[in-house]
């Protein structure tokens, strides 16, 4: 069950972030997306990306599994764009800072369109 659901979260959404509210990691990723999407005029940090926040769920330890499973990395943020696995929190802001983050998401949300 949770594997089918973090597996639908990642191929129908443009942006799934999986994280935790508390992890500072995971307020940076967000932190750099929310950068990233500000730049682009068609896309929105709101409609673009999807949270899901694994302390604020019941079933949080059998999702944050999945998506283990799915990448390969245990630990949180876990950031998914156009359905492929792009990093945490240091490989997000990096993808942000160099300008490759916007044209990801530009990109896959175009294909969604």
């Amino acid at each position: 069950m949770a594997s089918q659901l973090v597996s639908s979260a990642i191929a129908d959404n443009t942006v799934v972030v999986f994280s935790k509210t508390y992890c500072p990691y995971c307020v940076k990723a967000k932190a750099s997306l929310a950068q990233a999407l500000s730049t682009l005029e068609n896309v929105s940090y709101d409609t673009a990306v999807t949270v899901v926040e694994l302390d604020k769920r019941p079933d949080g330890p059998a999702l944050q599994a999945a998506v283990a499973a799915k990448s390969g990395v245990r630990t949180v943020p876990q950031v998914f764009v156009g359905g492929a696995f792009v990093g945490g929190g240091d490989d997000v802001a990096a993808l942000q800072c160099n300008g490759k983050l916007a044209k990801m998401v530009a990109t896959a949300a175009a294909s969604r369109s």
